[in-house]
């Protein structure tokens, strides 16, 4: 089977169980290491001649990470496109299913059952998390907002996102209001803005900030493991 992927985190689900499959994936897929599949541009600009001249039996995406243009481009081009929604920690096993038994035809990997047992193996939240807003870009300063799988893992982890009933899911936020949210903890990814020691935290000089590993916050795939091992230490 010929599998081109248009989402890093799928790209590596796909590739750590049966690399072969992939001949094309973005410039964004970084993970594993060692991909030979053939680039065809980013997530939200991707080269859909490029992908035809694959001959791929499957492409996949995602509804929030490709444009719904370029998947009807590509459905237009008479290709297989499947698009997941992952939007919280169970719809990511449950799409990540699709994508690699009913989609890819493969038996299910063993590192999808060893990270829903590390999800299943987490403490059950307290009954008062702590309250948190979550950057992922600055200039202008955008947070976490409703319906995403960072603000649902989070969750699972004793930590409560404050602009989670915000109307939008990446709410743009003034930094003086920010300040002043109510938040206990800031918790930085380094993706997709490259937070870091020196860029970032001292935007919150009177709140502790959480520097975390983004893939671990935010890709769905075989980094679910390591992420319910590596997050609560990193959040406290």
């Amino acid at each position: 089977m010929r599998v081109v992927s248009l989402v890093p985190s799928l790209t590596e689900a796909v590739a750590v169980s049966a690399r072969g499959l992939l001949v094309g994936v973005t410039d964004w897929c970084t993970h594993p290491a060692g991909l030979t599949a053939a680039r065809i541009g980013g997530t939200k600009n991707p080269d859909v001649a490029a992908i035809t001249a694959l001959g791929p039996d499957l492409v996949i995406a995602n509804e929030e990470e490709n444009r719904a243009p370029d998947l009807d481009a590509l459905r237009a081009a008479g290709l297989d496109v499947l698009v997941t929604e992952v939007r919280t920690l169970d719809q990511a096993f449950t799409e990540l299913h699709r994508v690699l038994v009913d989609g890819c035809g493969l038996a299910r990997p063993r590192w999808l059952d060893e990270a829903e047992a590390a999800r299943a193996a987490l403490p059950a939240p307290s009954g008062s998390p702590r309250p948190a807003a979550v950057p992922v870009w600055r200039r202008p300063w955008t947070v976490l907002g409703r319906d995403t799988f960072a603000g649902d893992l989070l969750t699972r982890l004793g930590v409560r996102n404050v602009y989670a009933d915000h109307p939008e899911r990446y709410p743009r936020v003034p930094l003086a209001e920010l300040n002043a949210s109510g938040a206990e903890l800031i918790v930085l990814p380094d993706e997709p803005y490259r937070f870091g020691a020196d860029d970032g935290p001292e935007a919150f000089p009177a709140l502790p900030a959480a520097l975390v590993d983004g893939r671990l916050l935010t890709w769905y795939g075989p980094s679910l493991a390591e992420a319910a091992r590596v997050l609560p230490s990193a959040l406290r």
